[in-house]
């Protein structure tokens, strides 16, 4: 039996490859799954940014992951400089 965290991050990933869909489902998800799910998006190329354009860069989709993530309340730490 799939654990709940699997089937969340699968309804997640199904979406068409249109501007915010994957946003948009990725909205309900908790910390640990939204970067997960922004990085299986990020592979398969259907991650976007705000303005619309394609990300092209492994360590941009992991800044938008981790922002995500901390918009939804966990405690990630700030990168050190």
């Amino acid at each position: 039996m799939p654990k709940k965290h699997d089937l969340s991050v699968k309804k997640a990933m199904r979406h068409p490859d249109t501007l915010g869909a994957g946003a948009k489902k990725r909205k309900h998800l908790g910390p640990k799954s939204k970067v997960e799910v922004v990085m299986k998006e990020f592979k398969r190329g259907t991650l976007h940014s705000g303005h619309g354009g394609k990300i092209t860069n492994p360590k941009q989709a992991i800044a938008i992951g981790l922002s995500e993530a901390r918009k939804h309340g966990a405690k990630i730490p700030k990168k050190k400089k």
